[in-house]
């Protein structure tokens, strides 16, 4: 996949709007938050996060957490609500992440979600971050900048032997202080629920809410980083690799030819990804089954395939 040589810019307010601008043209910028690199994208534009994976080699597409500026700037995403406000206060900024219901036109790529209705939002404590976001001033998906699977990088360095040539720039503020993941808590339900322990202790925040957390079952759906893998399963049956609709199916189409709805009429495996959560649930709305045309098993195929087939699994 390597195209192009990656810059590496300075935290500087030069660096910082170059960055920013890259973000606004739909490419990938890594930079430092208070854990670790991370690799970024404008969370509102599909193809740019479809990017993400590709350059990571993320063999799945699950959900990413969207980093805002602020906790107003995460109130332009998500229904907030006054535990989110308590949570907040006490520790943004900082390695907390709260999974949130979507708002009504919040505008962020299904591919963010993994197609759910919840969200993912963290405000960073990296003064590069911050500073960044607030130059974007918009929401960034971000996982660590590191081939899939290998370690977690804490200096521009690091990415740029893992990730140069695969993404556009770098910007370099040193060492991170080397930490634990952000720590997930789930609003979206009656309860806060503790969906993954990270850098900030459940202790910690179970003191400023005066009760304890819910701990995720492992069987419940996926709805965060750091859990395991779950698939967006549409109400209709979905039968995949077909070279036509059945009577009575939808079709999916990927690549020229008369379909319902087209992962990507020129057969771009980016645009693809970016629409594949969307399409599906336009077409499940309605209450027909879903016949898909074939997908090429390579690049980001590999994922795009991965979550056709958990769609399409028999469930009860």
């Amino acid at each position: 996949m390597p195209q192009h040589s990656t810059e590496i810019l300075a935290a500087t307010e030069a660096g910082i709007a170059r960055a920013a601008q890259l973000l606004r043209e739909g490419k990938l910028v890594s930079f430092p938050t208070e854990t670790v690199y991370g690799l970024g994208a404008d969370a509102r534009q599909g193809e740019a996060v479809a990017a993400i994976y590709e350059a990571k080699g993320r063999p799945s597409f699950n959900p990413l957490i969207a980093h805002v500026h602020s906790a107003e700037a995460a109130q332009r995403y998500v229904e907030w609500n006054g535990t989110a406000e308590t949570l907040a206060q006490a520790f943004w900024p900082g390695p907390l992440t709260l999974v949130l219901p979507l708002r009504e036109g919040h505008g962020i790529s299904p591919l963010v979600t993994a197609g759910l209705d919840t969200l993912g939002v963290r405000v960073p404590a990296h003064p590069a971050a911050q500073a960044l976001l607030r130059a974007l001033d918009g929401p960034v998906a971000a996982p660590s900048a590191n081939p899939s699977g290998k370690i977690s990088p804490t200096t521009a360095a690091h990415v740029k032997a893992g990730l140069d040539g695969r993404i556009a720039a770098i910007l370099d503020d040193g060492a991170c202080g080397v930490g634990l993941e952000s720590t997930i808590v789930g609003l979206a339900g009656p309860e806060p629920v503790l969906l993954r322990p990270g850098g900030l202790a459940a202790e910690e925040i179970e003191a400023v809410l005066g009760r304890k957390l819910a701990v995720r079952d492992v069987h419940d759906p996926l709805t965060a980083p750091g859990q395991l893998l779950s698939h967006y399963a549409p109400g209709a049956p979905v039968r995949l690799d077909a070279a036509a609709p059945a009577e009575g199916e939808l079709y999916l189409g990927f690549g020229p030819g008369a379909c319902d709805l087209n992962l990507s009429e020129r057969g771009d495996l980016a645009e693809a990804a970016a629409n594949l959560f969307g399409h599906l649930h336009r077409l499940d709305a309605l209450g027909k089954p879903i016949a898909v045309a074939p997908v090429p098993e390579h690049g980001l195929g590999e994922a795009i395939n991965d979550r056709l087939r958990r769609a399409a699994a028999p469930r009860d």
